[in-house]
């Protein structure tokens, strides 16, 4: 009897061995699977969007967490600095820029959207119906500014110094046919100024803010071509995460017809799916 009793209390301690150690390794799979990505974003306005990739991705076990900041500076000193795990926030131009300056190490890994710059008027229907000596108010930053000249040459309205690139300047124009008088103000302000000019280019975004519809809307809306690509935001993470599978996840959930529909559903034409244009990255 002691034999077989002693023999019971040994095949129940295994049986206990054996599940603890499935339980641990079953929560060893579980930890591994759910990661948590730290997403950098400005604001809140991307986040309908993000909301609908984030779904998708909890499913294979990777959680996004967002990070919000209130200006486009400190994503990429928050990503330097290893704060944050990517971000999704900023144009190719303006994180090459600070990539190159400050020496970085960051990389982009997908594209996401573009926002098309807009000409808006409450006088004329049609950009060709501008007429002589018309004020347009134009964003006085200086790559929205450079951006906002080259849409209306692409319009046909002025030409500007070849050599000026995509950041051309108010000196820079070298035709003026039709002697347009600029008044620079400040981006955020560029949809309040249609109250005092007879017309105004206007970021996408605060064009949403302002209730306007891009494609209803706008007089003219700028090219969405290959000289747009400087203009195109980005996720990017640090260079020697470039490889990272879970990252790369994030990328492959962002770029789908899924997300496609979430942009065009949340912004009306104001943002534009990025990667089936100009390619995922």
């Amino acid at each position: 009897m002691k034999k077989r009793h002693s023999g019971l209390i040994a095949l129940v301690v295994i049986v206990i061995i054996v599940i603890g150690g499935l339980v641990g390794f079953i929560h060893q799979r579980t930890t591994q699977q759910n990661k948590v990505v730290r997403l950098g974003l400005v604001g809140t306005d991307s986040q309908p969007v993000w909301n609908n990739v984030r779904q998708r991705l909890k499913k294979q076990g990777i959680t996004i967490k967002y990070v919000t900041f209130n200006d486009y500076v400190q994503p990429d000193v928050a990503l330097k600095e290893g704060k944050i795990d990517m971000h999704s926030c900023l144009t190719r131009y303006y994180f090459d820029s600070y990539n190159k300056r400050e020496h970085a190490h960051l990389t982009s890994i997908g594209n996401t959207v573009i926002s098309p710059l807009g000409v808006y008027s409450k006088k004329y229907q049609n950009i060709k119906d501008l007429p002589d000596g018309v004020t347009v108010a134009i964003p006085n930053e200086p790559t929205t500014l450079g951006r906002g000249l080259n849409v209306l040459q692409s319009a046909g309205l002025i030409k500007v110094k070849k050599s000026s690139g995509i950041k051309p300047s108010l000196n820079d124009i070298t035709s003026n046919p039709k002697n347009l008088k600029f008044k620079e103000v400040d981006p955020a302000t560029a949809a309040r100024a249609l109250n005092s000019v007879d017309a105004s280019i206007i970021n996408g975004n605060y064009a949403e803010a302002a209730n306007l519809n891009p494609k209803k809307d706008a007089i003219y809306l700028e090219p969405v071509n290959q000289k747009a690509k400087p203009y195109v935001n980005i996720i990017a993470v640090q260079a020697k995460n470039k490889d990272n599978k879970t990252y790369k996840k994030v990328v492959e959930a962002y770029q789908t017809e899924a997300t496609k529909k979430a942009i065009e559903k949340t912004y009306h034409g104001s943002e534009v799916a990025a990667w089936p244009i100009f390619g995922k990255n």
